[in-house]
């Protein structure tokens, strides 16, 4: 529905508009939805017999048309500009690199290059604000050829989140915010994010159930891929095997941790390996009986792009089957592509009991019932210490309850409140920070763990274990407010 939606305003459904702003979702769904009308379009080229999910040939035939229209559009200069935004880090600059190339490989070549949140130090006496700075700007340095060549915008990182019509005037015109706060922000008696158990302790709460599913969720960059690495090594280095896998199409586990741990099983739920898992596996169960011609038409119904959505489903469910006897950390995709999955689970859910109704439904197990099994699923939310993830992450967490799942804990990621800054503009973020960090405790989060900004971005299973060892993280944070140390040509995280 969705991509009926999306399609319908691409093949001309918005005359009644000057310009259509699309928000799109995080980068894999989004080369996902944008691939559809291409992929549609040369499925029913080829669909000869009308049998697809979309409905009877007469029907294909309308939608046929829509869909190559969207795929006009959207190669067309004039009428698309993909605007791809990033930041001054070394993983968001990688992505936005792979997402150009796979935009010019769908014939989408209009695209403006936005980098958000550049950080300008007033001086240099402040270490910490030195060395943020001193990563991006290595950041934009290496950036690759491909986004080099693009036209650039930079927007330079705000004193306060931009949220409101008068913040985002401010923004588009140009203005200045509150940089440099006459005086330093009276200290907040909140207790500081140093004083928030770390992920030391989320693993060692972890561990302490011996088995079941860990799933990480929130929206796109706000870590939690790094999250996932981290929590998976730590149940390792507590003696436990871990399968660490991840529904995100764009997700980098391999680049996170860089080299084989032992105990540690890392894989992804490919898409197109699943698909053709799941056509291979329909076929050898449908096919014996079927003359040439059904088997034919059972197989081009199975090549029609909704099958990746049902086997991306089936590979869903067997990993979290996994978790009865072992640890699993799932690093899922973004928000809105997740509770998509959530939807799904739901739904196979109430069919299961439909079919088995009077017929020993109670002693069937969905997937959905070991995701609202709190023994079994513990699920973490990951955010970041502003406005809007905050807000975002507490949206997630009300549709994770309204299906019956309850979060076992936030995260507060990249918190700058124990670095020690003196910097007027990052110190006026962090009262932004401490009031997030008191909006959760107070009534959002049941447990609340915090990690904190570091200059140095936890790459490879050494530094991620880092994360989880309670002695690192102690000695991490005075280090980190004396120094001020500045790490390798690399991003923050």
């Amino acid at each position: 529905a969705s991509f009926d939606e999306f399609a319908a305003l691409l093949a001309g459904g918005a005359q009644a508009f000057d310009h259509v702003v699309f928000d799109t979702a995080p980068t894999g769904h989004t080369l996902r939805l944008l691939s559809l009308p291409q992929a549609w379009s040369g499925f029913l080229a080829g669909n000869d017999r009308g049998a697809s999910c979309l409905g009877p040939h007469s029907g294909l035939q309308m939608q046929q048309s829509r869909f190559q229209a969207a795929l006009a559009a959207l190669r067309d200069p004039v009428q698309t500009t993909v605007v791809l935004v990033t930041r001054p880090e070394l993983g968001a600059i990688a992505e936005a690199a792979r997402t150009a190339v796979e935009l010019q490989a769908l014939g989408l070549h209009n695209q403006r290059l936005a980098i958000n949140g550049v950080f300008h130090a007033s001086g240099r006496a402040d270490a910490v604000a030195a060395a943020i700075e001193s990563l991006g700007q290595t950041c934009l340095a290496q950036m690759p050829d491909v986004l080099r060549a693009l036209p650039q915008d930079q927007i330079p990182l705000r004193a306060l989140d931009t949220v409101g019509l008068s913040a985002l005037r401010a923004l588009l015109a140009g203005q200045a915010d509150h940089h440099a706060p006459a005086a330093a922000p009276a200290p907040s008696q909140s207790p500081a994010a140093d004083a928030l158990p770390g992920l030391d302790a989320l693993a060692d709460a972890l561990a302490a159930a011996g088995h079941g599913l860990v799933m990480v969720m929130g929206k796109g960059g706000v870590g939690k891929t790094t999250v996932a690495a981290a929590l998976a090594v730590g149940l390792v280095q507590r003696g436990h095997s871990v399968h660490l896998s991840t529904t995100d199409p764009a997700a980098h586990l391999a680049s996170t941790l860089m080299a084989e741990v032992p105990g540690l099983r890392v894989d992804r739920i490919d898409p197109r390996l699943e698909t053709q898992r799941y056509i291979d596996k329909v076929m050898a169960a449908r096919s014996p009986g079927l003359d040439a011609a059904q088997r034919a038409l059972l197989l081009e119904d199975l090549q029609s792009p909704c099958t990746e959505e049902v086997a991306v489903f089936h590979a869903f469910s067997r990993i979290v089957s996994e978790a009865r006897s072992a640890f699993v950390v799932l690093d899922t995709a973004p928000t809105g592509h997740s509770l998509l999955l959530m939807d799904a689970t739901g739904a196979y859910h109430r069919q299961m009991l439909r079919e088995f109704e009077g017929h020993g439904a109670g002693r069937v197990v969905t997937p959905l019932m070991r995701l609202q099994d709190p023994a079994y699923t513990r699920m973490i939310l990951v955010t970041l210490p502003e406005t809007t993830p905050v807000s975002q992450a507490a949206a997630l967490q009300d549709d994770l309850r309204r299906a019956g799942v309850q979060p076992y804990a936030w995260v507060l990621n990249k918190s700058l409140l124990a670095s020690g800054t003196q910097e007027p503009l990052l110190l006026a973020r962090l009262e932004g920070e401490r009031r997030q960090t008191d909006r959760v405790r107070a009534g959002l989060a049941d447990r609340l763990f915090a990690v904190p900004w570091l200059p140095v971005p936890p790459l490879g299973a050494a530094e991620l274990g880092k994360l989880v060892q309670a002695a690192a993280r102690a000695a991490a944070a005075p280090a980190l407010k004396a120094s001020g140390r500045r790490g390798p040509a690399a991003a923050a995280w």
